[in-house]
């Protein structure tokens, strides 16, 4: 019998093992980045927003002139059964489209077949424990982030480099994470996050050059429910660095706080108490159901939930 307590992958049709998930070496997903995909969560027992998620998924996609014979309600069968088959209570799950595999000697993407695949691995925190209670050090990085005009970062994929050379500075400097700016003297996002600062009690986040993450989205209704004004605006490298209060936002894990930007402290050095107001509403209504879909990880009908 199968392990599949560290994860479950969903390849061709097949559930198997995390670790025993291949793509082909010649999928233009692997080749040439040519893919998008989304990331949803799992927070005991129940998915976040998993709706949201499948549609900005499909719309991705249709941007990428990429499509799939699965529908919106199977891949959402999908993917609840990769976790359900892991039994994980908290996980990271990801849905992803590839152009596929070219014929033979040609190159032109729309004689492929786009593939899905799919995975539901234990939750992946971009922080710690003790970084989500006392804060993380972050740069504002040198590296420019890839523009909008080039690649349009609202799709959501694999263009990394960028990012993962400012992870590398930020290492370099003594920091854990890195804000990427636009090179004309504002902020857009790091490496899977978006970016928020507190001024004066208002809040603010970047409205371009960024992908529009999931927790942002969340980040903001929250503020109309709190009655928080939250504005989407340019960001500057300055006005981040006189920030009251700064505070990061991912899939792979909700609020955190940054406590340290270029060596110099925020707020002192401590986490701010709107940062925390949020990070405990966002786990807390998590937990009482808001915007959740309970898995049941029970067989159905004895069986478990049929590939298509």
């Amino acid at each position: 019998m199968s392990d599949f307590s560290n994860g479950v992958a969903f390849i061709e049709g097949v559930y198997m093992p995390v670790s025993e998930a291949a793509i082909p070496i010649l999928d233009r997903g692997f080749v040439r980045s040519d893919a998008t995909y989304d990331v949803a969560h799992v927070w005991k027992g129940s998915f976040f927003r998993l709706g949201d998620h499948i549609d900005r998924f499909f719309e991705s996609m249709r941007s990428l002139r990429m499509s799939l014979r699965y529908s919106k309600e199977q891949i959402e069968q999908i993917l609840t059964e990769c976790v359900r088959k892991s039994g994980l209570r908290d996980a990271y799950v990801q849905m992803t489209c590839t152009r596929g595999v070219p014929a033979r000697g040609s190159r032109d993407p729309r004689e492929c077949i786009n593939r899905f695949y799919a995975f539901a691995q234990p939750f992946v925190w971009i922080a710690n424990e003790e970084q989500r209670e006392c804060g993380l050090s972050m740069i504002v990085s040198s590296v420019q982030r890839i523009p909008p005009a080039a690649v349009d970062p609202r799709v959501k994929n694999f263009h990394w480099l960028d990012l993962t050379m400012g992870i590398f500075e930020a290492y370099d400097r003594g920091a854990i994470v890195a804000v990427l700016g636009d090179g004309n003297g504002h902020v857009t996002e790091g490496a899977g996050f978006n970016v928020f600062l507190v001024k004066d009690g208002v809040l603010a986040t970047p409205d371009s050059g960024v992908f529009e993450g999931m927790t942002r989205r969340t980040v903001i209704e929250l503020a109309a429910l709190l009655d928080r004004r939250c504005e989407v605006r340019p960001v500057s490298v300055e006005e981040l660095r006189q920030a009251d209060e700064i505070f990061l936002s991912s899939t792979a894990g909700g609020i955190m706080p940054v406590t340290v930007l270029d060596g110099e402290p925020v707020g002192g050095g401590r986490v701010g108490g709107i940062t925390r107001q949020f990070a405990s509403e966002y786990w807390g209504r998590q937990e009482t159901g808001w915007l959740c879909t309970p898995i049941d990880y029970r067989l159905q009908n004895g069986e478990p939930v049929p590939c298509f």
